[in-house]
């Protein structure tokens, strides 16, 4: 290899891409080249993409932008989703170098020697999705004080306005003993939480491409087993589809002392005719039965839900059964999407558009409600004491971090350190909606 050089990384999407972004860094380190932050400008500059709306792409050409304005010599580097969905379109972006697809971005330092060599622009590597088929392992480390770690990839489900099949390929996960290794690395860097990601995790083991299917169980069994052998304060689910999200699962959450009381669950729609047009797998009572069981077991748990906005033919009375519903159920935080057509998708065909100022304002009025909700939930734990570990806060004088349930806390400095598991008194909501919270033990939550 070549004499090693700076590099710099900028993700962008979900906490699956932070995860491997994480694992692609430790690589280039291991491998001599030094880490550097994204504005300071790198001798090479690693991409990592989503393609979940129009904007993610946008964010992408603007990333484009801003590392050659860094670092006018900087090699460009473009991996993740939207790299395997449209790299000619992307490999035409003035200043980028070499954009790699699923198959390929974990193998990048084999690229980096051709790239410093080459006057090319616009080089590209990627196979079709159809064999994407290993699965990689990967963890984040260096950025919170908690870890993501991936636990499975790609996905089977087809909804209609989803690009992610086409991007990330097949469903497929490790072995549960794999996902324990990875768990204990966590916990030797120091870590006290672990958030399972993936794109599908309650998937686990019985996706198309699993090594371990048929072998080494399902989600379920993956959790009892990280919760008997692996020694960390806290274990927390991403996300997880409704339809698999069992009784099984929300009974055993209930009674761990490990997995966290939070649960986020893609709703996507209230109203069951849209819920059929985007191929999900659940109706909207089979997703209240699951947020009444959470409640029911775990009074105190805090549940997020997803939700889409003017997907085709969502008419005001729809959204409006979709809002009523959300309204209704005891739910604590909503993510409000506003639909975009996506290429080879089934719904870019669709008929029935919604105008998009239309979309914006239901996503207004989602967003609205999300806030109502989470302050309401914030404020029914007011006066109490949880357990909450720190990370840094914008506020230099204070450190921010959340609940066992999913509340952010913001303290004193002086009272705690970066990484401390400590019990706190929740006091008061502040104005910008982050509850004020005093350290009400001297001694720290261990495992």
């Amino acid at each position: 290899m070549a004499t090693p050089h700076s590099v710099a990384f900028h993700t962008l999407g979900c906490k699956l891409n932070y995860a491997e972004s994480s694992t692609i860094k430790r690589q280039f380190e291991a491998h001599g080249f030094q880490v550097v932050p994204f504005e300071i400008g790198a001798d090479i500059t690693v991409i990592n993409t989503c393609s979940v709306t129009d904007f993610a792409d946008r964010k992408c050409r603007k990333a484009v932008r801003s590392a050659i304005r860094a670092n006018g010599s900087t090699r460009v580097v473009v991996i993740g989703c939207y790299a395997q969905l449209k790299p000619d379109e992307i490999a035409k972006i003035d200043g980028v170098d070499l954009v790699l697809g699923a198959d390929k971005k974990f193998q990048i330092l084999d690229y980096i020697d051709g790239l410093e060599k080459t006057v090319e622009k616009g080089w590209v590597d990627r196979t079709s999705i159809e064999d994407v088929v290993t699965f990689t392992g990967s963890f984040s480390f260096g950025d919170r004080t908690r870890s993501f770690l991936k636990i499975q990839d790609g996905c089977d489900y087809h909804c209609s306005f989803c690009t992610i099949p086409l991007a990330r390929g097949r469903s497929r996960s490790p072995s549960i003993q794999q996902v324990i290794d990875s768990a204990r690395k966590i916990v030797q860097l120091g870590k006290k939480e672990i958030v399972l990601t993936g794109v599908n995790i309650g998937d686990f083991g019985h996706g198309s491409g699993s090594t371990s299917r048929f072998e080494n169980g399902n989600f379920f069994d993956l959790i009892q087993e990280l919760d008997r052998q692996v020694y960390v304060p806290r274990i927390r689910i991403s996300s997880i589809e409704p339809n698999l999200c069992s009784d099984a699962i929300i009974d055993f959450v209930a009674t761990s002392g490990r997995f966290m009381p939070h649960f986020h669950m893609p709703l996507q729609s209230g109203n069951d005719n849209i819920l059929k047009a985007m191929q999900r797998r659940y109706r909207s009572k089979e997703y209240r039965e699951r947020v009444d069981r959470i409640r029911g077991l775990i009074p105190h748990a805090c549940i997020g839900a997803d939700v889409i906005v003017g997907f085709p033919g969502e008419t005001d009375a729809d959204f409006r059964e979709t809002l009523d519903f959300m309204g209704d159920l005891e739910l604590n935080y909503i993510h409000a999407f506003t639909y975009s057509e996506r290429a080879n998708t089934k719904a870019a065909s669709l008929e029935q558009s919604v105008p998009m100022q239309v979309r914006r304002d239901r996503n207004k009025q989602i967003r609205h409600l999300s806030e109502k909700k989470r302050r309401n939930f914030y404020g029914q734990h007011l006066s109490t004491s949880r357990p909450v570990l720190f990370e840094n806060d914008q506020r230099p004088e204070t450190l921010s971090g959340y609940t066992d349930n999913y509340i952010k806390v913001r303290i004193s400095s002086k009272d705690q350190s970066i990484n401390d598991l400590l019990q706190v008194h929740l006091s008061h909501l502040e104005p910008d909606g982050v509850v004020s919270g005093v350290r009400a033990s001297s001694e720290s939550i261990s495992a």
